[in-house]
């Protein structure tokens, strides 16, 4: 029985954008410089509440002493004085440094503990590309796609869980002492002030617990978010690697451009040569020397080859004596760049050679 088979034809290059590579360390880089880090807004919350009621268990009671202080200095001390400009002011400056040193210690520990929290999550970032204003930001279709996008979703239902978490906690908290609720309005006010402040306190700590729990939830979450946003395909890659390290078409030529100008230089200064020196059909390197200018005899082109030709043609036109010595044409071209003068062990070779040279015009330099 004869089968039919279809066939579909497959654009491979659908799957060539598909981002699955891991970001690389320039691409993340870029993104910190446009503030795209991993960061969870729920740390320093979590910390600074945790802080909080660390500082008031620790220094509680001192500073209820003080309240208690202030309270009775105000009642007895300040309903005394006679209302006027001075004593309102007078008034005004010790309450507010009484009321300094009872929050001072708990919004500096919230401060630093934030600054820490931060820091442990970015270190040192400061960008301005957050601030800069988007167009995008206004188009209130992209701003419904955000509203209503699978990572507005994800939050919501972060801030429902934790709202639900939070009032379980505390709905947990206070059941197991209802029945001290019930009776505290028969406590002494100081007994009464002393454990509401006791339980308000053990409450904040479980809340703050919870949310530092959930908050090293929300950071992996981040950073698996974030990893996953900065994907690259095979082709981003490719396409970095041109841009940093160049692409090769262009380096290529850039390097042919910089040949011809080397041997347009080369050409232009061959006509000052005193000899040419060859292989004779390989190799061709001109030798220049002025006693007044120069320490030794210096290479002022070479070639090989085409080149090599070239060289022996411009020497023609110009009357510059070629001499073949195939084992110093040989040495000078590996050894000595144009533009630099003869080693030492050629020094007597060379010698030779221009000596000769110039008995044939009859120079003595």
């Amino acid at each position: 029985m004869n089968r039919i088979t279809f066939f579909y034809p497959v654009d491979l290059q659908f799957f060539a954008g598909e981002k699955t590579e891991k970001a690389t360390p320039k691409k993340k880089q870029d993104a910190r410089k446009k503030g795209q880090v991993v960061k969870s807004a729920d740390i320093s919350p979590a910390f600074g509440l945790l802080t909080v009621f660390l500082v008031l268990t620790a220094l509680g009671s001192s500073m209820f002493h003080s309240m208690q202080n202030l309270f009775r200095e105000s009642l007895i001390t300040f309903s005394t004085w006679q209302v006027n400009q001075e004593n309102l002011g007078i008034i005004t400056a010790k309450v507010g440094w009484e009321a300094v040193k009872i929050v001072g210690p708990v919004l500096a520990a919230v401060f630093v503990v934030s600054l820490v929290a931060n820091y442990a999550q970015v270190g040192w970032l400061f960008t301005t590309e957050t601030l800069k204003f988007k167009l995008e930001k206004l188009n209130p279709i992209q701003g419904f796609k955000r509203m209503f996008s699978l990572r507005s979703l994800v939050e919501l239902g972060k801030s429902l869980f934790k709202i639900g978490a939070g009032i379980l906690v505390a709905y947990t908290i206070l059941w197991d002492v209802r029945e001290e609720l019930t009776t505290l309005s028969l406590q002494p006010l100081e007994a009464a002030i002393s454990f509401a402040g006791a339980e308000a306190t053990k409450l904040g700590m479980y809340i703050g617990l919870l949310l530092f729990i959930l908050a090293v939830f929300d950071y992996a979450y981040q950073k698996y978010e974030h990893e996953k946003n900065l994907r690259m395909s095979k082709q981003d890659i490719k396409d970095e690697h041109k841009m940093s390290e160049g692409d090769p078409l262009v380096k290529g030529k850039i390097r042919e451009r910089q040949r011809s100008m080397a041997i347009r230089r080369m050409m232009q200064e061959l006509p000052k040569a005193d000899v040419v020196i060859t292989n004779p059909t390989h190799f061709a390197v001109a030798i220049r020397y002025d006693a007044k200018e120069m320490h030794a005899p210096t290479v002022i082109a070479k070639g090989q080859d085409y080149m090599a030709l070239r060289i022996k043609d411009v020497a023609k036109k110009h009357r510059i004596v070629t001499m073949e010595n195939k084992p110093l044409a040989r040495a000078l071209y590996s050894q000595v760049e144009i533009g630099q003068p003869i080693p030492e062990e050629l020094f007597k070779a060379v010698a030779e050679v221009l000596a000769y040279v110039y008995k044939l015009q009859g120079k003595v330099k």
